[in-house]
């Protein structure tokens, strides 16, 4: 069965008329302990040009992981793709790792970005050994924009709905900085699967690992909740990312997907309320169904629950405990805040979306909420994302981490996937150095678990203890010197006190004096080639050059552009001599010829090949 609860932001509501009220509702699948279920995953993994490098080696690295993970009753396809789709390991059982590993490790990066057949590859492979007791997944990673086959996230997205309605699930991970969120968060969405940001290359084992543990914990599939609204309260507001529709009743009916074990799936509901007099007040009648694992087999059940406030006077609301749970719906809010703050900032509007961020973090504030420490973090991303949309400077970065906050805490209820965000903020370059502790506070900074996390280094402090820290300075390995620290009101975790400086310790390179920038000098001119391929300088990295490949159209060898944002389909000026069929290489730079339908290969020419 699933048991379920409710809660009000106020245990005791105000009689009187125009009420807003918001709500908290959980679910969980309440079953024994059950033997694991069994997985029918095919994994399909991006090798276009752009992955070439470490992204492709880590990627195969945390694939090699799954397989190591996975057990003999288990199920493994493993599709890639560039411009064509490879199984490298058709559907089978997994009986034997050394082989299907060595498969992976075979892989090498290869041309443009075939996204849809890839994933409907995988999509197939699943479907040949659909099994409604397994899990029935695909994992579709990427790190670029696909621009070969079905390229509308429409098409893609409803494409995605389709077959979880036939079993299939798809869960998405966006790699590094190029992937386009949106298709990927879409195509979750329609599918009830997970959408994971794999900031840094070398979470990409860790990143698996999680999904990985989520997929053997699921225990309920197809939760959909229907509000049945009581006369004179509406629906506001869904603090969640989960599909709403209507049904022929007009009531809404709230998709949310998978149920994990020992893990509440939340739901957060803003609803307004004409009148209400002191006493009960029936607010809804709530339906639910869902699909839950009982005596070791999958069994539909449902069940409907009466979600009932509680009216006082004013003075007894007034009077009347907060309830515990503002803490969790201040985290739906500022989930919905961020999203909402985004959307408005990409429609031009910044000044009200800055406005948004500042108001809740003031909010939160008089609320007291700062004394908590997971919301403390997230007053200083509010203000971090805040002070970028001022500034029209999100970036591609922010934009990625902002939707990736939103959508972890809006669909999942765990602590290692909230507050995601690596990258470094450009006020780190300007901060004023200074070369000795003295009588300050040294602190550093780490990442943990995906989060950029502030420790003390000083000794008479607790280093276990978390720091909060502005967010708009932190960088992964930079050193500070702050004048002191001083605990929280509860005394789990320390808050800077005073001026902050950067700490750069004499004699080592700083690597945080100015943004890190290629010292390769583009030199315009077209690139020159030697006597043959055999004579180029080899490389295993990318870096910020541009990635080229050479194949066959028709009996013509061609040199083409794999790396993201060229056309991929535009001839090249390049040299005759190194054409291999087939080979990568990576060049300087790319500039477009004056016809303006080719291009022109400037600078140095390497072969690429792939590390190992």
């Amino acid at each position: 069965m699933i048991k379920t609860s409710y809660e009000f932001d106020q245990s005791i509501l105000a009689a009187g008329s125009s009420l807003k009220t918001n709500i908290l509702l959980r679910f969980r699948a309440d079953i024994a302990k059950s033997p694991r279920r069994n997985l029918n995953l095919s994994l399909v993994i991006d090798r276009s040009g752009s992955m070439a490098g470490a992204p492709l080696h880590h990627a195969l690295k945390a694939a090699e992981s799954v397989v190591e993970r996975l057990e003999p009753d288990d199920i493994l396809s493993v599709v890639v793709y560039d411009d064509e789709v490879d199984s490298v390991v058709p559907p089978q059982a997994v009986t034997n790792k050394a082989t299907l590993k060595n498969s992976i490790r075979k892989v090498r990066a290869g041309g443009i970005t075939n996204l849809s057949g890839g994933w409907l590859k995988g999509c197939e492979h699943v479907k040949t050994r659909l099994d409604p007791q397994k899990i029935n997944r695909v994992l579709l990673l990427t790190d670029g924009h696909a621009n070969m086959g079905i390229q509308d996230p429409k098409i893609l997205t409803a494409t995605a709905g389709q077959k979880a309605e036939e079993g299939i699930i798809t869960t998405t991970l966006g790699f590094a900085q190029g992937f386009n969120e949106d298709l990927l968060i879409g195509m979750a969405r329609a599918a009830t699967g997970n959408f994971y940001f794999i900031q840094s290359i070398d979470e990409a084992t860790e990143v698996f690992s999680i999904e990985l543990d989520s997929l053997r914990a699921v225990v309920g599939q197809n939760l959909k909740v229907t509000l049945e609204l009581a006369d004179g309260v509406s629906l506001v507001d869904t603090l969640s990312l989960a599909q709403v529709s209507q049904n022929d009743a007009s009531q809404a009916v709230i998709t949310l997907g998978e149920l994990y074990e020992d893990e509440d799936k939340l739901l957060g509901l803003s609803l307004g309320i004409s009148s209400a007099q002191v006493g009960d007040l029936p607010v809804m009648k709530l339906h639910y169904s869902a699909d839950v694992v009982q005596d070791d087999r999958i069994q539909s059940v449902s069940g409907t629950i009466d979600v009932v406030a509680k009216v006082g006077t004013v003075e007894e609301a007034a009077f009347a405990a907060t309830s515990h749970i503002i803490l969790e719906l201040s985290r739906l809010t500022i989930a919905k805040a961020k999203e909402t703050a985004l959307n408005l900032a990409e429609q031009g509007k910044h000044q009200e979306a800055e406005q948004i961020l500042r108001a809740l973090v003031k909010d939160l504030r008089d609320k007291g909420l700062n004394e908590n420490f997971e919301i403390a973090e997230e007053i200083d991303q509010l203000e971090y994302f805040a002070s970028r949309i001022a500034q029209k400077a999100l970036g591609n970065a922010g934009r990625k981490e902002m939707r990736d906050q939103t959508y972890q805490t809006m669909t999942r209820n765990r602590s290692d996937l909230v507050g995601r965000g690596v990258t470094t903020g450009d006020e780190v370059y300007a901060m004023p150095i200074v070369n000795e502790v003295g009588s300050g506070v040294e602190l550093h900074c780490v990442r943990e678990g995906g989060k950029l996390r502030v420790k003390v280094m000083s000794e008479g402090y607790d280093p276990t203890k978390n720091i909060q820290f502005p967010r708009a300075i932190r960088a992964e390995g930079a050193r500070y010197v702050v004048e002191g620290l001083e605990l929280s009101s509860d005394a789990t975790f320390y808050r800077v006190r005073g001026k902050i400086t950067r700490f750069a310790q004499p004699g080592e390179t700083d690597i945080f004096v100015a943004p890190r920038q290629s010292n390769r000098a583009n030199t315009g001119k077209a690139s020159k080639g030697p006597a043959s391929a055999a004579d180029l300088p080899t490389t295993d990295s990318v870096g910020d050059s541009i990635l080229v490949q050479c194949v066959k159209d028709g009996s013509k060898l061609r040199a083409r552009v794999v790396s993201d944002g060229y056309e991929p389909d535009w001839n090249m000026r390049f040299p005759r001599s190194v054409r291999e069929e087939g080979m990568l290489y990576v060049v300087d730079e790319v500039k477009t010829a004056p016809d303006g339908k080719s291009y022109i290969a400037c600078g140095e020419i390497k072969r690429f090949v792939q590390p190992t």
